[in-house]
Protein backbone atom coordinates (compact mmCIF):
# COMPACT_ATOMS: atom_id res chain seq x y z
CA UNK A 1 0.00 0.00 0.00
CA UNK A 2 1.22 3.36 -0.52
CA UNK A 3 2.23 5.87 2.09
CA UNK A 4 2.56 9.42 1.31
CA UNK A 5 3.30 12.22 4.34
CA UNK A 6 2.45 16.33 3.60
CA UNK A 7 1.54 19.24 5.77
CA UNK A 8 -1.50 20.53 6.23
CA UNK A 9 -3.47 23.44 7.80
CA UNK A 10 -6.28 23.62 9.99
CA UNK A 11 -8.93 26.05 11.28
CA UNK A 12 -11.53 25.29 13.95
CA UNK A 13 -14.35 27.51 14.46
CA UNK A 14 -17.11 26.87 17.40
CA UNK A 15 -20.50 26.26 16.34
CA UNK A 16 -24.01 26.40 18.28
CA UNK A 17 -25.15 23.07 19.08
CA UNK A 18 -28.35 21.53 18.60
CA UNK A 19 -30.98 22.89 21.01
CA UNK A 20 -31.33 18.77 22.09
CA UNK A 21 -27.73 18.66 22.73
CA UNK A 22 -27.12 22.47 24.15
CA UNK A 23 -26.82 21.37 28.14
CA UNK A 24 -24.74 18.15 26.91
CA UNK A 25 -21.12 19.00 27.59
CA UNK A 26 -20.29 18.69 24.30
CA UNK A 27 -18.36 21.41 21.84
CA UNK A 28 -19.16 21.68 18.07
CA UNK A 29 -16.49 22.68 15.69
CA UNK A 30 -16.64 23.18 12.26
CA UNK A 31 -13.12 22.49 10.05
CA UNK A 32 -11.32 24.32 7.41
CA UNK A 33 -8.40 22.00 6.13
CA UNK A 34 -5.96 22.68 3.49
CA UNK A 35 -3.71 19.24 2.70
CA UNK A 36 -0.20 19.75 0.70
CA UNK A 37 2.36 17.94 -0.88
CA UNK A 38 0.99 14.52 -2.31
CA UNK A 39 -2.41 15.27 -0.92
CA UNK A 40 -3.33 18.45 -2.57
CA UNK A 41 -6.61 18.71 -1.43
CA UNK A 42 -9.44 20.74 1.10
CA UNK A 43 -10.93 19.87 4.04
CA UNK A 44 -14.42 20.30 5.35
CA UNK A 45 -16.29 18.43 7.99
CA UNK A 46 -18.22 19.06 11.55
CA UNK A 47 -16.60 17.42 15.09
CA UNK A 48 -18.20 17.08 18.20
CA UNK A 49 -15.85 17.22 21.40
CA UNK A 50 -15.97 16.76 24.82
CA UNK A 51 -13.61 17.40 27.82
CA UNK A 52 -13.27 15.59 31.17
CA UNK A 53 -13.38 17.04 34.79
CA UNK A 54 -9.92 15.11 34.65
CA UNK A 55 -6.99 17.01 33.20
CA UNK A 56 -5.76 16.37 29.77
CA UNK A 57 -8.52 13.53 29.10
CA UNK A 58 -10.79 14.08 26.91
CA UNK A 59 -12.64 12.95 23.07
CA UNK A 60 -13.69 13.72 19.86
CA UNK A 61 -15.38 12.35 16.66
CA UNK A 62 -15.54 14.49 13.42
CA UNK A 63 -16.81 13.54 9.66
CA UNK A 64 -14.47 15.59 7.12
CA UNK A 65 -15.10 15.66 3.42
CA UNK A 66 -11.48 15.82 1.39
CA UNK A 67 -11.78 17.17 -2.06
CA UNK A 68 -8.66 17.21 -4.23
CA UNK A 69 -5.98 15.28 -5.60
CA UNK A 70 -4.24 12.37 -4.60
CA UNK A 71 -1.21 11.33 -6.10
CA UNK A 72 -2.64 12.77 -9.32
CA UNK A 73 -5.80 11.16 -8.70
CA UNK A 74 -8.77 13.39 -8.15
CA UNK A 75 -12.04 13.21 -6.56
CA UNK A 76 -13.79 12.63 -3.20
CA UNK A 77 -13.49 10.96 -0.18
CA UNK A 78 -14.53 11.33 3.53
CA UNK A 79 -12.45 11.02 6.33
CA UNK A 80 -14.03 9.62 9.93
CA UNK A 81 -11.67 10.63 13.20
CA UNK A 82 -12.50 9.00 16.62
CA UNK A 83 -9.88 10.69 19.24
CA UNK A 84 -9.27 10.23 22.66
CA UNK A 85 -6.95 11.76 24.79
CA UNK A 86 -6.47 9.93 28.75
CA UNK A 87 -4.67 12.31 31.19
CA UNK A 88 -2.53 13.66 28.10
CA UNK A 89 -2.16 10.20 26.47
CA UNK A 90 -3.65 10.97 22.56
CA UNK A 91 -5.16 8.01 21.02
CA UNK A 92 -6.49 8.31 17.13
CA UNK A 93 -8.15 7.00 14.35
CA UNK A 94 -8.24 8.46 11.01
CA UNK A 95 -10.16 6.27 8.48
CA UNK A 96 -11.30 6.81 4.72
CA UNK A 97 -14.95 5.86 5.10
CA UNK A 98 -15.72 2.69 2.48
CA UNK A 99 -17.14 3.33 -0.59
CA UNK A 100 -17.25 7.61 -0.30
CA UNK A 101 -14.33 8.01 -2.92
CA UNK A 102 -15.42 9.41 -6.10
CA UNK A 103 -14.17 9.85 -9.66
CA UNK A 104 -10.67 8.38 -9.91
CA UNK A 105 -10.46 7.75 -6.38
CA UNK A 106 -13.37 5.32 -6.66
CA UNK A 107 -12.80 2.60 -4.22
CA UNK A 108 -10.56 4.31 -1.95
CA UNK A 109 -9.48 2.45 0.98
CA UNK A 110 -6.80 3.75 4.01
CA UNK A 111 -6.04 5.18 7.53
CA UNK A 112 -5.10 8.82 7.83
CA UNK A 113 -2.09 9.71 10.95
CA UNK A 114 -1.97 13.54 12.53
CA UNK A 115 1.42 14.10 13.70
CA UNK A 116 2.06 17.58 15.12
CA UNK A 117 5.60 18.84 15.82
CA UNK A 118 7.12 22.30 16.27
CA UNK A 119 3.50 23.70 16.21
CA UNK A 120 2.96 22.08 12.44
CA UNK A 121 0.47 19.83 11.48
CA UNK A 122 1.44 16.99 9.09
CA UNK A 123 -0.30 13.56 7.92
CA UNK A 124 0.94 10.30 6.71
CA UNK A 125 -1.63 8.72 4.49
CA UNK A 126 -1.73 5.00 4.10
CA UNK A 127 -4.02 4.08 0.86
CA UNK A 128 -4.68 1.58 -1.92
CA UNK A 129 -6.80 2.28 -4.69
CA UNK A 130 -8.23 -0.71 -7.19
CA UNK A 131 -5.78 -0.91 -9.75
Amino acid sequence: MPSISGEFTVTMTSEALSAIAADSGLGRMSLDKRYLGPLDASGHGEMLGVRSGVSGSAGYVALEKVHGTLDGHAGSFYLQHSGTMTRGAPALSVTVVPDTGTEALLGLQGSLAIRIENGKHYYDFTYELPA
